[in-house]
């Protein structure tokens, strides 16, 4: 059934369904049908070298390899993303207060209190410290901050 598929249709079949990932791609987020249906584009190859006789399986073939060379300088076009960024702490919230100077608002029993950050409490880690006291934040471990007196 498929071999009668594809040498009933012949080359348009690959044109259709490189038109229907692309349209997938519409739908879909992310740049991934994108390639696959530049990929499927072998149809309009295969169309125009159809006295080659190609069969079935070496269309298959053409098109997947086409598909691994289209998604490489897909990669390329587009790039990583491993851009440096200059707000790398943007979505940190935590990592953002290291440094700062703030006040208990419990007291650290056991090396763990709460301190109060702007219009929030964060749970702390540190010296053993009366409420009230300034600490230091120094480094953030698991979303807990850790700090030292001030």
């Amino acid at each position: 059934m498929l071999e009668r598929l594809f040498t009933e249709l012949g080359p348009w079949n690959w044109v259709v369904l490189g038109l229907v990932l692309m349209i997938f791609e519409v739908a879909a987020p992310g740049i991934f049908f994108l390639w696959f249906g530049i990929a499927a584009i072998t149809g309009l190859a295969i169309l125009f070298a159809e006295a080659l006789g190609l069969t079935w399986q070496i269309q298959v073939i053409i098109f997947l390899v086409l598909s691994v060379i289209a998604v490489f300088i897909g990669r390329k076009l587009i790039g990583a993303t491993d851009a440096v960024s200059d707000e790398p702490l943007l979505n940190r919230r935590a990592e953002q207060m290291v440094g700062l100077v703030v006040t208990l608002e419990e007291a650290t029993v056991n090396g763990r209190g709460r301190a109060r950050v702007g219009d929030s409490l964060w749970r702390v880690n540190g010296p053993d410290l009366a409420a009230g006291t300034r600490v230091r934040i120094t480094a953030v471990d698991h979303g807990i901050l850790v700090v030292e007196a001030a």
